[in-house]
């Protein structure tokens, strides 16, 4: 979650550092500190503030300099934003500085046992105990003192470390945290995501779960937490620096939403085989034999993933007629769940790192089950650990609240449901109309985004309301489902989500013209059992907006968006209410590209 950025080489360390923490920012921004040093220098110094990243270089003096530093915006797990528990965390003597993105979950034992060897913590972070263990360590190398401390520590973690006597060195480590290294010109990086890392090189390293590295200015080398040397390759990152910027746009949010046909174009170039009505999926490594011995799907993701994930049963079901269903990873990882060898599960993911995903692919592997990746990050830990997959090629998506991805994802999941079924039972002409409709996205999308105007307008009529229900049926529900987390995530309001048909069971008692209801009317062989949920609503005096291919008589206002194939209607009918909940966070003044309590990569439980 939180974002880790270092440098060590020629130039001018502090600008450098908070450059990155700026692009890293979206990873956490509770507090952010930086640690800089170096070979002329007589020890670290180190400024943290409380706040954003702009805080912290108010505070950084004018003379601070040097040439090697870590530094960190933080998003918390132990202890509440301060000064005092913003990282870096310094040891007694001042010699040892770490930054860390993860959790350990033995601190609490290893505090106690510390606190009654005379160490004095000056913070409630659980980070502060390895910055102990390090400078504790009888150890006279640097990599073996924090070797040393992570032989101790059990949880996850992304760190780096630097010391007073190492000057010429950054350490760092990785545990279920991205650490990604940049390799420059005489001069070396490392970071928590390439964001931080883009504007100065392409050449990264992705660190594998127990591995380490030693940074220095003209080298680096890469072991595992024993000690055995590693080989690593750059490799060449897809993405520059412009990708990472606003583009004109005022928020981040908005410009991943107007990126979406661009998105969906790129994700569906070169993977359409007009001749057989099918679609090319290189990454998937699953002939036609394998494809037909699948007798089920489990999809796993959290959050927005996860409902990508829901819409993605769904097609597969439909268009492949294998049985499908969806679970939130953090979920099915510690339920014993029973693994079946006939059962391909896909495990999906914005960053590729999210941990309750990671650990839920580790758990499968582990009983020899078949797993696949949908993600959008290329080289990530969900993607190197899954057998086999397909990615998104959404591009950067830097809001926390996720847009364009999660729109990628589900295009992605129509291409997997289209190839599995055209293997099974799915005809030429089913396989036909299909692509037809996969074509017709792009443009699609951007009819629905020239609608701003108008549903900007709704979004401040209902920006009023203190809560909001969501309904939809078989199709519609996953939707949703996504628009309401969208809407809480980034305006604050209160909102629900329920299946139509489930509204008479319970969830009417709530409707009054202070509730309003968002219902999702697709244009299929359930148009008509949502109209009459529209009629309940109607009935208490409720308030109504649909999202629906045509006017809706009973809804107050209705959002029209265009037609196209029933399995691929929900992709469209999700955008216009990523601009809903936009809008409606404008019109409260809410901070949309960083919402409060929330991170962009959740890499920890």
């Amino acid at each position: 979650m939180c974002g880790i950025v270092g440098y060590i080489g020629r130039r001018d360390v502090a600008p450098l550092l908070l450059e990155g923490l700026q692009r890293l920012e979206y990873r956490g921004y509770d507090s952010a500190g930086i640690v800089i040093t170096s070979p002329k220098a007589t020890g670290l110094k180190m400024v943290k503030a409380k706040g954003r990243v702009r805080d912290l270089e108010a505070k950084v003096p004018a003379r601070f300099k040097g040439t090697t530093g870590i530094a960190h915006t933080r998003w918390a797990t132990h202890g509440a934003p301060s000064d005092e528990n913003a990282h870096p965390h310094m040891s007694g003597d001042n010699k040892v500085a770490v930054v860390h993105n993860g959790i350990i979950d033995n601190a609490a034992e290893l505090r106690a046992r510390l606190t009654a060897e005379g160490v004095a913590f000056l913070s409630e972070t659980d980070t502060e105990v390895l910055t102990h263990l390090v400078a504790r360590s009888a150890q006279t190398d640097l990599e073996d003192k924090v070797r040393d401390a992570l032989r101790l520590v059990e949880g996850t973690y992304g760190i780096a470390v630097v010391h007073a006597d190492f000057p010429d060195r950054i350490v760092v480590a990785r545990n279920g945290s991205p650490v990604v290294l940049g390799i420059g010109d005489k001069e070396m990086f490392v970071a928590s995501d390439i964001a931080a890392l883009v504007s100065h090189t392409r050449q990264v390293v992705t660190l594998d779960d127990g591995e380490m590295a030693t940074l220095k200015a003209d080298d680096f080398r890469t072991y595992t937490t024993e000690g055995t040397r590693t080989t690593a390759s750059p490799t060449t990152v897809e993405y520059e620096a412009a990708s990472y910027d606003m583009g004109g746009h005022d928020t981040y949010m908005h410009k991943e939403i107007f990126e979406q046909a661009d998105a969906v174009d790129r994700v569906l170039r070169g993977r359409i085989d007009d001749r057989f009505s099918t679609v090319h999926l290189g990454g998937l490594n699953l002939d036609a034999r394998e494809a037909r011995s699948v007798r089920r799907v489990k999809i796993l993701g959290c959050g927005t993933s996860y409902h990508a994930g829901l819409i993605g049963a769904q097609m597969i079901e439909e268009l492949a007629r294998i049985p499908a269903d969806a679970e939130p990873a953090s979920e099915f990882r510690y339920r014993n769940a029973v693994v079946d060898p006939d059962t391909l599960y896909i495990a999906v993911s914005q960053s590729g790192e999210t941990y309750d995903v990671l650990a839920a692919v580790q758990e499968l592997k582990r009983k020899g089950a078949r797993v696949f990746g949908v993600v959008n990050v290329v080289g990530s830990a969900i993607a190197r650990e899954s057998d086999a997959g397909v990615y998104v090629h959404a591009g950067p998506e830097v809001c926390v609240v996720s847009t364009k991805c999660f729109t990628n994802t589900t295009v992605a999941f129509a291409l997997l449901a289209l190839h599995l079924g055209r293997i099974r039972d799915l005809s030429v002409a089913d396989g036909k109309r299909i692509i037809e409709g996969l074509r017709k996205l792009p443009a699609q999308i951007t009819a629905i985004l020239e609608q701003e105007a108008e549903i900007k307008k709704i979004a401040e009529e209902y920006a009023d309301a203190r809560s909001m229900m969501f309904i939809g049926r078989v199709r519609g529900y996953p939707v949703a489902r996504e628009a309401s987390l969208k809407l809480k995530e980034v305006s604050y309001i209160h909102a629900e989500a329920y299946p139509a048909s489930e509204l008479k069971h319970g969830p009417l008692a709530l409707i009054e013209p202070a509730l309003p209801t968002v219902a999702i009317v697709p244009d299929d062989d359930l148009l008509e059992k949502n109209r009459a949920a529209l009629e309940e609503i109607k009935a208490r005096s409720g308030r109504i907006l649909a999202v629906a291919h045509q006017e809706q008589e009973k809804a107050d206002r209705t959002i029209v968006v265009p037609k196209n194939e029933d399995e691929l209607d929900p992709i469209l009918m999700g955008i216009p209410l990523q601009l809903l909940a936009y809008h409606t966070a404008l019109a409260l003044g809410r901070d949309i590209d960083k919402p409060r309590n929330l991170a962009k990569s959740v890499t920890v439980e």
